[in-house]
């Protein structure tokens, strides 16, 4: 049955889907002044972006809010999904682009590393199971592309992958588009990474808190980062209700602000 598909057209642009930390702001159980505030750019659901790449709409993870996420911003259909890790704020909500298959008419490609991968057949097991089909849509099909750090072309754009640390444990992917990078989860850039990441117009980058932390950026250190980088504009992101939106940014530098769930950026 032909379904039509309600949706925006985004070619050209970079949405930010969600701008939060694992925890979301405002917190479960705070009553903070920022978790309190009637701003809507200290509304900050889980970590995602979505792109509008010549051949569709490239998601960049699949937070626990994805599905509000893309109501919001009225696009009706992904295309192709990429990962940057494996962690429950980035992954979990991989369960509700079960519409997908119907729009594209086969499976939703995945791209991402080896261990993302043993992740979602572990978590989602259910997918993967010969007995689960009992309906059409009753879970996600998925098609699995594995990326290392080669540059590879997704819905006719060249991807540059990032190696990144988050914490000592956990090894990250950033990515380059053309002069857009988008690099969260991370308070490690590798020497080699960061070559790649000269000459940008925009980049997205990670900024937790004010204070430091064992996996992530604080915004101190962002900074120090986007300096070394000097891109035209930097936007950060996984920021926690510690960085409230209109005092932080009256502190920072020219060409660095917060981004917000919603932030639309020119793909250059």
């Amino acid at each position: 049955m032909h379904r039509e598909i309600l949706t925006t057209d985004i070619r050209g642009q970079m949405i930010l889907l969600g701008t939060g930390t694992s925890v979301g702001v405002p917190m479960v159980g705070c009553g903070c002044a920022v978790c309190r505030s009637d701003n809507p750019r200290n509304k900050r659901t889980r970590c995602s972006a979505v792109l509008g790449l010549p051949g569709g709409n490239l998601l960049i993870d699949t937070s626990p809010d994805v599905r509000e996420q893309l109501l919001r911003e009225q696009i009706g259909i992904v295309h192709t999904v990429l990962y940057t890790h494996e962690h429950a704020d980035h992954v979990y909500g991989l369960d509700d682009l079960r519409m997908m298959q119907f729009y594209l008419g086969g499976p939703v490609p995945l791209y991402c590393e080896q261990r993302v991968e043993d992740r979602i057949r572990k978590s989602f097991d259910y997918a993967f199971m010969s007995d689960a089909h009992t309906h059409p849509g009753a879970v996600p099909q998925l098609a699995f592309n594995r990326i290392g750090l080669e540059p590879f072309d997704i819905l006719g754009t060249r991807v540059v992958p990032l190696r990144m640390k988050h914490g000592r444990r956990f090894d990250v992917l950033g990515f380059r588009f053309d002069n857009v990078a988008y690099c969260t989860d991370t308070n490690s850039i590798a020497s080699e990474s960061m070559e790649l990441l000269t000459g940008l117009d925009v980049l997205i980058l990670d900024a937790l808190r004010p204070r430091g932390h064992a996996t992530h950026f604080s915004l101190e250190e962002a900074v120090d980062v986007a300096r070394q980088l000097a891109p035209r504009q930097t936007y950060f992101t996984h920021m926690s209700h510690e960085l409230e939106h209109d005092a932080t940014n009256a502190g920072l530098p020219e060409t660095m602000e917060l981004a917000y769930d919603g932030l639309r950026i020119e793909l250059t």
